[in-house]
C-alpha cells in the first residue's frame, strides 16, 4: 500500500513539473484567421525534443507562431528572436537558451516560429518567412500593453539564417509582404545579429541558406534585394552584431560587411569578433560569462534595461 502511494505521488510530483515547465512556454498564434501564402497540406509538423520533452528542432511548420517567455520584473523591452537552420529547419534550442538569458535582463522573449521554404507549403516560397517575422511585430505592438510592453522598445533578434531574416525586415520594413496590410508598426527599434548571414552574392554567400529560399533560377537584381547589407540606410535601426572570426559555416565577413553599410550610413552598431573556429558560441547553458555580457552593456547604452 505504501509502494503504491509513494508511486503515486512521485507521477504527480512530475506531473506538476511538466506543468510548470510548460507554464513559462505561452504559444500565440500569428494568424487565428487564416494563414496567407498557404498551401493547404495535411502534413504534421516535424518536432524534436530533448529528454526533458522541450522543443529543440522544428520544420514543416504549417501555424507560424511566437512562444512567449516573460520575465519575473519586465523592464518594458522585448525581443522577437529568429532561429537559424539555414531555411531548412529552426532550431529552438539555443534561442530557447538565449530567451531565458533575456529574461534575466529583465526583457520580455518571443521565439518566431516561422514557415520555411525548404517544406513546399507556400505559394511564394521566397517571402513567407518574412511575412511572418512582419506579422510577429504587428502582433507584439498591438498586444504591447497586454504584455506590459513599450511599443518603441521592440527588438529582433536573428541567427545563422534566422540573422538574414532579422537583417531583411529591418532594411525591408517599408514593404508589406503580405498584400492588403499596412507597414505601421514593421520597423524593429533595435536589431540583434549573431554569426548571421546578409549576403546573397560574392565570395562570402552562405550557398545552403540562399538556394533553400531563392531556388536555382537567380538573377542579379533578386540577390541584391534579399542581400540586406545592400538594403542599409540611415533608417535601420539601431545593431549589435557578434561572429566568429574563424566561422567555418558563415563567414565573418558577413557580419563585417552589414557593419561597414550601417556605419556608412551613419546608424549606432557595434561589432564583436571573437577568434573561435565554430559557428554559433557562447549559447549553451554550461557557458557561464561570453559576449552577452556585451550585449547586456549595450542594452544598458540603450536604455533597454
Amino acid at each position: 500500500m505504501f509502494n503504491c502511494i509513494s508511486a503515486l505521488l512521485f507521477i504527480l510530483l512530475i506531473s506538476l513539473q511538466t506543468i510548470c515547465k510548460g507554464q513559462s512556454e505561452t504559444e500565440i498564434l500569428l494568424y487565428p484567421s487564416g494563414v496567407p501564402n498557404a498551401i493547404n497540406i495535411d502534413r504534421p509538423e516535424k518536432m524534436t525534443f530533448n529528454s526533458e520533452g522541450q522543443l529543440i528542432a522544428l520544420s514543416s511548420v504549417l501555424n507560424p507562431r511566437l512562444l512567449l517567455y516573460r520575465p519575473n520584473s519586465p523592464n518594458g523591452a522585448s525581443v522577437i528572436l529568429c532561429p537559424g537552420g539555414g531555411y531548412r529547419n529552426l532550431n529552438i534550442e539555443n534561442v530557447r537558451f538565449i530567451a531565458q538569458r533575456l529574461n534575466e535582463m529583465g526583457v520580455t522573449a518571443f521565439i518566431l516560429t516561422y514557415r520555411l521554404p525548404a517544406d513546399g507549403l507556400m505559394v511564394d516560397p521566397s517571402i513567407g518567412s518574412l511575412q511572418d517575422v512582419q506579422q510577429a511585430l504587428r502582433v507584439v505592438r498591438g498586444r504591447a500593453s497586454e504584455w506590459n510592453l513599450k511599443r518603441d522598445k521592440v527588438g529582433l533578434w536573428g541567427s545563422s539564417a534566422g540573422g538574414h531574416l532579422a537583417a531583411m525586415a529591418a532594411t525591408h520594413w517599408n514593404v508589406s509582404y503580405e498584400k492588403g496590410k499596412d507597414t505601421i508598426d514593421l520597423r524593429p527599434d533595435f536589431l540583434i545579429l549573431a554569426w548571421p548571414v546578409v549576403t546573397f552574392r560574392g565570395t562570402y554567400v552562405h550557398k545552403g541558406s540562399r538556394r533553400n529560399l531563392l531556388g536555382e533560377n537567380l538573377n542579379e537584381e533578386l540577390l541584391a534585394d534579399f542581400s540586406p547589407n545592400e538594403q542599409v540606410n540611415v533608417n535601420t535601426p539601431p545593431t549589435f552584431l557578434v561572429h566568429a572570426g574563424e566561422d567555418p559555416g558563415v563567414s565573418v565577413s558577413n557580419s563585417i560587411l552589414f557593419y561597414q553599410a550601417l556605419k556608412e550610413n551613419r546608424v549606432p552598431a557595434e561589432l564583436h569578433i571573437y577568434e573561435e573556429n565554430v559557428h554559433g558560441f557562447g549559447v549553451a547553458p554550461e557557458v557561464e560569462n561570453s559576449w552577452m555580457s556585451e550585449l547586456r552593456h549595450w542594452f544598458g547604452k540603450r536604455g533597454l534595461e
